[in-house]
């Protein structure tokens, strides 16, 4: 089942360029389409579909997870075994149809 979620985060441009060298360039399997916004008030918003809530799942806790942590804790100046601050809220969307250069998705079921 296709899975969608927005979510502010409060980084720059910068951090989010380190995040994504960290990550590699490899695209997620299961990822559908990601997009990163720049808000105007500050920070950036993510749009995400997934093909599952597991696709994505995976993709942050074996891919995400240990580079954002890592240099959260390198900002915070924390050490390895402390804990991080709590990601921002994940908000669901309902999305029906997507298409792009990765193809025509229609998410109605």
């Amino acid at each position: 089942m296709t899975y969608a979620v927005t979510n502010d985060v409060g980084i720059d441009v910068a951090a989010y360029k380190a995040i994504n060298a960290g990550v590699g360039p490899e695209v997620p399997e299961g990822l559908i389409v990601h997009l990163a916004i720049k808000l105007p008030e500050g920070g950036l918003r993510y749009i995400d579909v997934w093909e599952s809530e597991e696709d994505c799942q995976r993709f942050e806790d074996e891919r995400l997870h240990p580079v954002v942590h890592r240099l959260v804790r390198q900002r915070l100046g924390l050490g390895d075994s402390d804990p991080v601050p709590p990601e921002p809220e994940k908000i669901p969307l309902t999305v029906i149809h997507v298409i792009g250069a990765g193809g025509n998705f229609d998410l109605t079921g």
